[in-house]
């Protein structure tokens, strides 16, 4: 008999010891919290819920505790695990060009070609991504670091992920998470900056409707913008090359059936395998570390700076341009990748101060050159620091 309860007590013991309760610490709670946070903004305010909405449940399964050095394979970090399996995408930076590619099969350039100085605004939103990357080394962070650090100014979670698997490859998840938070919080953020840096006046500036685009130069853009943009950065050919691949899926008109599983079913693959992924990559264990939070707050930095930066260029464009031929500055949030959110934001800000002044047409144009840019800034660092 007393073997028996012996036996039934030390199993119950060893039960204990390999549960979650057992295991729990408060950086779980804290960690678990941030994942009820995202997904109750993804519903209640549908702030990306195609992104958050994995994340904030892949930060659930991450931080369910288990016995550490149990060898169990069933958390992201462990070898053998099914979630390491699915994370070698991330660390590996296959899963960036692949939305790439969706994101070209489903974007039209024709606003970008209609008015070609807008991608000089994409350009400028780029402002971020080097203060961003200023600030992280004067912070004392190693420069590969830094410029991981820096790509999210650009909010561009692929960008960012696809940079940090090259440069940083231990700060993705700090990284990816400060990245698509932000590209979340964009109705958030940009209004306020937007607002302060400009006048009334040049709210209700009003564009000249973007002329037509014919089809011949939607078929040339994406073989030129390849071209173009790869021989000057290199370092940028699998997140460029897919992206312009995408896009002549699309324009070609003869290659439909790939264009639409490229932008639908392939890219909701993706976006669940690294959104569930990056979610389940900030085990408190290893994810809650003071650096982590400076990361956190250098990208809201960043992504003032991004911008501001975009802004401010408008308002210097201005002063060269016919009272005719002027940008409304609202655009210039725009610049950033974070398509269509932020051209999105533009329209919405403008319809605030002039209800008939519909800008998303125009806002379309540095949003899609701030994708491009982006990747060019990614492939920039990538050259140097190599």
């Amino acid at each position: 008999m007393q073997a028996l309860l012996n036996f039934f007590t030390d199993g119950m013991g060893k039960f204990v010891q390999y549960t979650a309760f057992a295991n729990f610490t408060v950086g779980h709670i804290i960690m678990m919290l941030v994942g009820f946070a995202f997904i109750y903004l993804a519903i209640t305010k549908e702030y990306e819920p195609m992104l958050l909405v994995p994340i904030g449940f892949g930060i659930l399964v991450g931080n369910i505790p288990f016995l550490q050095g149990a060898n169990l394979q069933i958390g992201i970090y462990e070898k053998g695990s099914v979630l390491n399996y699915l994370y070698f995408g991330v660390l590996q930076g296959i899963y960036p060009p692949l939305i790439f590619l969706g994101i070209g099969a489903m974007t039209d350039f024709s606003n970008l070609l209609s008015n070609p100085k807008l991608i000089l605004i994409g350009a400028a939103a780029q402002l971020g991504i080097f203060g961003a990357y200023t600030a992280a080394l004067l912070l004392g962070f190693p420069i590969n670091e830094a410029a991981s650090i820096g790509i999210i100014g650009g909010a561009d979670g692929p960008t960012a992920i696809f940079l940090a698997s090259k440069l940083a490859p231990h700060l993705i998840g700090a990284i990816a998470i400060s990245a698509y938070s932000y590209m979340a919080l964009v109705p958030v953020i940009q209004p306020p900056i937007m607002k302060l840096l400009t006048t009334n006046k040049e709210r209700r500036i009003r564009m000249k409707p973007p002329r037509a685009v014919s089809k011949k130069e939607k078929i040339l853009f994406p073989i030129v913008g390849l071209l173009l943009t790869c021989f000057i950065t290199p370092s940028a050919l699998p997140l460029l090359a897919m992206l312009f691949f995408g896009n002549i899926l699309k324009e070609s008109g003869v290659t439909k059936r790939l264009a639409d599983t490229a932008s639908k079913q392939m890219i909701d693959i993706v976006t669940i395998l690294i959104g569930l992924t990056v979610g389940a990559s900030t085990q408190a264990t290893v994810f809650l570390t003071p650096q982590s939070i400076g990361i956190f707050i250098l990208g809201a930095v960043s992504f003032i700076v991004a911008t501001f930066g975009g802004v401010m260029f408008v308002k210097i464009m201005n002063l060269f341009l016919k009272e005719e031929n002027q940008i409304n500055p609202l655009i210039g949030n725009a610049g950033v990748s974070a398509v269509p959110d932020s051209a999105r934001v533009s329209q919405v800000v403008g319809l605030q101060y002039d209800p008939t002044n519909h800008l998303l047409m125009h806002a379309m144009a540095p949003n899609v050159a701030g994708v491009i840019g982006s990747a060019v800034a990614a492939g920039i660092l990538m050259s140097f620091l190599m």
